[in-house]
This record gives structure tokens, C-alpha cells and sequence, in this order.
């Protein structure tokens, strides 16, 4: 996916981006295939490979909520910065904390925010499940891209969203997932409300974003054991 056909998908998804946004994006590109040489960050450095499995992926999340009317948002194992990052440049209205659990990936994470000059955003070395015993309810949206499976997500991003907010799962296909996390959801007072699965363009691969509601309040204390 080249930088053209980028703007023109991602137009289809009803953001539109300025050349501003599009130069900040460049320059992420850049940084990361930087800083990809000290530290592994990810497999896919090709640009038109990164603008659709990265960039584009990240922005899909907007399928399931419009962010520019969010507030608060929090990233959980950010990594090499997806979704969060892309998600601040093209809504910078958005603030955004970036969750992730080695110092080496946030020092990565603070030098690209840095460089791009983002602000409103901060990135945090923590364990989510630490993070969340004292964070609790914070954010009006949580989201996690592809980071463990289902029920572990819900465990570590639902105590994080307020009540009424959503914790929204970045996903290839989730099917068995879903029945597992199920009754975890319902523990911690969510309820799926929508599952989208759709294809990336051009090379078809699959995706699914599940939309989890926090539709009450609980006091289930989190974790109850580690989670590596």
C-alpha cells in the first residue's frame, strides 16, 4: 500500500488526513525502522507493507468508534506503538496512554512522541495488571492490538474502562477466543456489543474488532494471579 492508496483507504473509513499528518506518519516510519535495528520492534519494515498492516490496521479501530469525540484513551502493550501512536496523529484530541512492560519499547515509545512533537500523550513502563490496581476506570476507551488471547485481555483491560466506556479488541480471527472470554466478560461487568470482521485491502487478510462494553461497575479485584 503506497502513501497515495493509504490516503484513499483510509478516506473510506471516513478519516480524512492533512499533509501535516501524513509527514508525521513518514517520520514515525522512519523512527521506526531506526530504532528496528537496536531493538526488535517488528518484522514487517517494507513501507507499503508497515502503511497497511500497521498504519491502516491501527486506524480501523475507528470502524467501531468515532475518536473525535473521546477523550481519554489508553494503548495497552503499545510496543512499537500500534495503535496508539498512529491514533494520536490522526486525532489529536485524543489523550493517550501507552501501556507496555519493557523499558527498552517506552524509551522507543517517549522518543517518538518526543520527535514528533505529540503532545497529550504519555507512554508508561508497567505491567497493565499493576497499572490497573490503581488506574481503575479511568479511560472512556482501552483497546489492545493483538497482544494475548481474549479472556486475558479482558482480564487486564476492562478494570481500566469506565463505566459505560469500551474496551475494543484488535484481533485476526477470534472465533474460539470468544467463547472462552465470555463468561470473564460478564465477571468484570462487560458485554460484547458488536464483532466486526472484515479484511485489510489489497491483500485480503483477516480482522475483527470486538466491541465490549463496560456496562457496570465491580469491585473484582485484579489479577488474581500474574500474568506474564
Amino acid at each position: 500500500m503506497n502513501i497515495e492508496v493509504f490516503k484513499e483507504e483510509v478516506e473510506k473509513l471516513g478519516i480524512s488526513l492533512t499533509d501535516d499528518q501524513l509527514n508525521q506518519l513518514t517520520l514515525f516510519y522512519q523512527l521506526l525502522l531506526s530504532w528496528n535495528e537496536k531493538m526488535n520492534l517488528t518484522r514487517i519494515t517494507n513501507q507499503e507493507e508497515v502503511y497497511l498492516k500497521h498504519f491502516y490496521d491501527s486506524l480501523t479501530l475507528y470502524k467501531e468508534i468515532k475518536l473525535e469525540t473521546v477523550d481519554t484513551l489508553c494503548d495497552v502493550g503499545s510496543g512499537a506503538g500500534f495503535p496508539g501512536i498512529v491514533l494520536k496523529i490522526a486525532f489529536p484530541n485524543l489523550n493517550i496512554t501507552l501501556i507496555d512492560s519493557l523499558q527498552k519499547r517506552v524509551n522507543y515509545l517517549n522518543e517518538v512522541i518526543k520527535e514528533l512533537k505529540l503532545s497529550n500523550i504519555r507512554a508508561i513502563h508497567m505491567r497493565c495488571e499493576d497499572y490497573a490496581r490503581v488506574n481503575r476506570e479511568k479511560y472512556e476507551v482501552v483497546t489492545a492490538r493483538a497482544v494475548a488471547n481474549l479472556k486475558v485481555l479482558s482480564e487486564l483491560c476492562l478494570p481500566l474502562v469506565k463505566e459505560n466506556g469500551y474496551f475494543i479488541a484488535m484481533k485476526g480471527k477470534a472465533t474460539e477466543e470468544l467463547d472462552e472470554a465470555k463468561a470473564m466478560i460478564g465477571t468484570l461487568g462487560g458485554k460484547i456489543e458488536h464483532i466486526n470482521e472484515f479484511s485489510l485491502p489489497l491483500e485480503e487478510s483477516s480482522r475483527t474488532l470486538i466491541k465490549i462494553k463496560k456496562e457496570k461497575k465491580t469491585d473484582k479485584i485484579y489479577p488474581r494471579k500474574k500474568i506474564k
